[in-house]
């Protein structure tokens, strides 16, 4: 069994109860949603350090019909070399990227968040994965994440840190540093240099 199946649990305990709170017609029909909510709840709390209240919380920020989070990631490359950035938060390297915001669409988040994470000015070319994040060997995230892999053609700029990143630099695939694994793997980021030798593979997705 998947050893993280309790997770899968928990989010799909969660998305019932999210889509029936948006369409609930009486007192007695939310209130179930909500117990099934706070059961989803326990389940993450007993498994990890967030605490019951902080993860019911954020559930209830969330409103309408449960869909997944949408993440891009930027793929750069300077001659036979990608782009990474170093987070800040676990110290790995990553290929840029992020949230996309509502009212962005994801070649606008992607430019974006390359510029801010690394400082170079990119312009987004070519969809090169739809990868589905709890099929890939992540670590567990509270939240069911599509990710976009976005190949982007660099027109300028300079390498930059920025308050979520603290370096920059364009690696050999033979010297790729350790990775931040919850963002990206090393099959995923070995796929990109497929890609880049081959430009007339298909996009991949799950």
């Amino acid at each position: 069994m998947n050893q993280y199946k309790w997770l899968e649990w928990a989010n799909k305990l969660q998305a019932i109860s999210q889509n029936g709170l948006a369409y609930a017609t009486n007192p007695f029909e939310t209130q179930r949603c909500l117990e099934i909510q706070q059961i989803a709840a326990e389940i993450i709390a007993g498994h990890t350090h967030h605490a019951y209240q902080d993860i019911l919380d954020l559930f209830g920020s969330e409103a309408g019909y449960a869909t997944p989070k949408l993440d891009v990631r930027g793929v750069v490359f300077q001659d036979d070399a990608i782009l990474l950035v170093r987070e800040v938060a676990d110290g790995g390297w990553t290929l840029p990227g992020g949230w996309v915001d509502i009212d962005e669409s994801p070649r606008e988040a992607v430019e974006k968040e390359v510029r801010e994470e690394s400082g170079y000015i990119v312009r987004a070319t070519r969809l090169l994965a739809v990868y589905d994040r709890n099929k890939h060997p992540h670590p567990p995230y509270i939240h069911h994440i599509i990710k976009l892999f976005i190949l982007c053609e660099l027109i300028g700029g300079a390498p930059a840190e920025s308050i979520e990143t603290s370096g920059a630099v364009f690696f050999p695939q033979h010297a790729i540093p350790p990775l931040s694994i919850p963002r990206v793997t090393h099959d995923q980021i070995a796929r990109m240099f497929e890609f880049h030798r081959s430009p007339t593979l298909p996009t991949d997705f799950d």
